[in-house]
């Protein structure tokens, strides 16, 4: 049973023209290089990935013990992953409301104003006063501030990733698909880094007190930097022709919906493998440590950074592989052997520390091999006017269907009836991708 032990807490106008304001403040002569977009994605989304990390770290080191004190370590732990997966339930709404905003003022507002309201959810976080000074009021101050951070992921949706597919040469397109993948493993590698250095360095209620809000800063503030820098590329003149030309702009949801549903559907099971693994062998693992296992926490997070390395160099092998044979031929492929890898899941987890890192190590590989290609690997497939907003969702209800529940259900499941059936649902997201690129195919060949 978990100590019942608590831990107080630190207590202009509207741009009305897509082609006004911070648009002309960069233009600049000349084409655009697909690499110049890369660099857009690369920022954007590493200072995503970071702020996903901190709070998804948080949910197993902190928030168990600082906001749910009164239940034990398993129940917390669920309660925490519960509230965890509240942003991606809101991330669609998020994309929604905010794609609204852009057609009625215009891309840069709506970066703002979803960036704005990220750092403004993280911040709340970081100064959120915990369980035993304010009570259940924490817990909902909490979830609110996720349900923020969700709308505002949701909102944040440059277009970047999608003109990035569309200007790369027809050769390396699997290469530069995985470019923005490679923020992830960087998000985890400088999030982890933080967590680490604090449970090593400040006694367990220090950390609890105040050491855990520190990351929360740090991703307030990167989040300032990542704005203006991607403000300072979506707003030059150049870009904005390059968006209008290939119609990256918010189509009409019902529209959408029912033009390009099968596509949207498709898109988001393709991936569901590598989006399941994505958080069995990041979040999982480490709750899985702290409540059954006496393994130092910072010991294992090291661990886990090697894992995001070998995942970073997975990502960019993946590009080379994916312009070899094709990428739903390697998203197939991986989700396979993800499937093998499945079956292991028990052995490797009660196998001791070595068990432990070889499943950290060898899932990480598969998931930068998986993972480097799953971003719009069938959104070619959208007509061109509806891929801006159906990249957008498709991702979204890709992370929702993969990813949400995974720490959750993962941890449910393997408390109450064994880790056998961490195995199960993993391989049922392998299943799932199988079957949603053998359609995909047929669909294509009927067509």
């Amino acid at each position: 049973m978990q100590s019942t032990t608590t831990y107080g807490g630190a207590g202009a106008a509207p741009i009305t023209h897509p082609a006004s304001g911070a648009r002309n403040i960069n233009a600049r002569d000349g084409e655009i290089h697909p690499g110049e977009i890369a660099v857009g994605v690369v920022i954007g989304r590493a200072s995503e990935y970071f702020e996903f990390f901190v709070y998804a770290i948080a949910s197993v080191l902190v928030f168990p013990a600082v906001f749910f004190p009164w239940a034990d370590r398993l129940e917390a732990t669920l309660y925490s992953f519960t509230i965890f997966s509240f942003a991606f339930i809101a991330r669609p709404l998020g994309t929604v409301i905010f794609m609204w905003l852009q057609t009625r003022f215009s891309r840069e507002i709506k970066l703002t104003i979803a960036l704005f309201l990220m750092g403004t959810c993280t911040c709340v976080i970081a100064f959120l006063p915990t369980y035993s000074r304010i009570g259940v009021a924490s817990i909902v101050i909490l979830s609110l501030m996720r349900i923020g951070q969700g709308i505002a992921q949701g909102g944040s949706w440059d277009g970047l990733p999608s003109l990035l597919a569309l200007s790369a040469p027809e050769n390396k397109r699997g290469w530069y698909a995985m470019l923005g993948q490679l923020a992830a493993p960087v998000g985890f590698l400088i999030a982890a880094g933080l967590f680490a250095y604090l449970v090593a360095n400040l006694s367990q209620d220090d950390f609890l007190v105040w050491g855990w809000r520190f990351p929360f800063f740090c991703a307030f503030a990167i989040n300032v930097v990542a704005l203006f820098a991607r403000l300072r590329l979506v707003s030059t003149s150049e870009y904005s022709r390059l968006l209008d030309a290939h119609e990256l702009d918010p189509a009409p949801v019902g529209e959408l919906v029912k033009s390009q549903g099968s596509n949207i559907a498709i898109g988001a099971l393709a991936a569901l493998a590598s989006y399941a693994l994505f958080h069995l062998v990041t979040v999982f693992p480490l709750s899985w440590i702290q409540l059954y296992d006496t393994r130092p926490m910072g010991e294992f997070l090291h661990i886990q950074m090697w894992g995001a390395v070998l995942a970073a160099i997975a990502i960019a092998v993946s590009g080379l592989i994916a312009d070899k044979v094709g990428r739903r031929t390697t998203l197939g492929t991986l989700a396979a052997l993800i499937a093998i890898f499945s079956g292991f899941v028990p052995s490797l987890m009660d196998g001791g520390e070595t068990g432990q890192n070889i499943f950290i190590l060898v899932g990480f590989t598969l998931l930068g091999l998986s993972y480097g290609q799953a971003a719009g690997a069938v959104t070619a497939n959208f007509k061109q006017q509806y891929r801006y907003t159906g990249a957008a969702l498709t991702s979204d209800l890709a992370w929702l269907v993969g990813a949400a529940f995974a720490p959750l259900v993962a941890l449910g499941l393997s408390a109450n009836f064994g880790l056998g059936y961490v195995s199960l649902y993993l391989l049922s997201g392998a299943v799932g991708s199988l079957a949603a690129l053998s359609l995909n195919r047929a669909l294509e060949i009927r067509d």
